[in-house]
């Protein structure tokens, strides 16, 4: 390819180079492409591949780490309720907890007769934040050796009030629905047992607060 400087007359009011104002010398100078055989195509346009469209998404989606739906580009406030996968999460992980063996008996979490409470997700100036509130009551079944003989005893473990980041001050309330005939120190002997669910419970809400975290 050469560039060629060629010489011409400007126009004249009515936009016609006339050549009364070139023997004025007035003139202006200008650049022509030449294209040689041996010169070195143009670039021509053309359409991605699948394959490069994919390393384009991979790269747009790790370098604009947006947080959010879509339609909040600018990262104003926006809430998102959990409320439905936070209940169903929590009874799934609790009635997964399987029974406990204590010295004289056994007993296992029957039902969750209670999840009550909120979960939600926030997004703030393209920051995630997470919450939660729930209050629990849990059916328990169970099988002691009492006076010699082996009883069948059902109770449930209330958990009052508690929120995300709560956990390590997580406490339960025991109570058996159907121990009435039983003497006192064996009552209070198969209430502590009920409440060595505290440490296997605490961990399965931990899971449940880290999972939440990832929604």
């Amino acid at each position: 390819m050469v560039l060629e400087e060629r010489t011409a007359q400007p126009p004249n009011a009515n936009g016609v180079n006339d050549k009364e104002q070139g023997k004025s010398g007035n003139s202006y100078r200008y650049w022509v492409r030449e294209t040689k055989q041996d010169a070195a195509p143009l670039p021509v346009p053309r359409k991605l591949t699948d394959h490069e469209k994919d390393l384009l998404n991979s790269t747009n989606a790790h370098t604009g780490n947006h947080l959010g739906s879509s339609w909040n580009k600018a990262g104003t406030w926006e809430e998102k309720n959990l409320n439905k996968w936070a209940n169903d999460r929590l009874k799934e992980l609790l009635i997964s907890l399987g029974s406990l063996e204590f010295t004289d008996g056994r007993a296992e979490i029957s039902e969750v007769s209670r999840c009550v409470g909120d979960a939600y997700l926030v997004t703030v100036r393209n920051k995630k934040l997470v919450g939660y509130t729930f209050e629990l009551s849990l059916k328990v079944t169970g099988d002691w050796t009492v006076n010699g003989e082996q009883k069948s005893l059902k109770g449930h473990i209330d958990v009052a009030e508690f929120s995300f980041g709560e956990l390590d001050d997580l406490q339960i309330e025991v109570k058996l629905t159907d121990g009435s005939d039983l003497p006192n120190q064996d009552e209070i002997r198969i209430t502590q047992d009920l409440k060595s669910f505290l440490k296997p419970m605490r961990e399965k809400l931990m899971q449940f607060e880290q999972e939440l975290k990832t929604k």
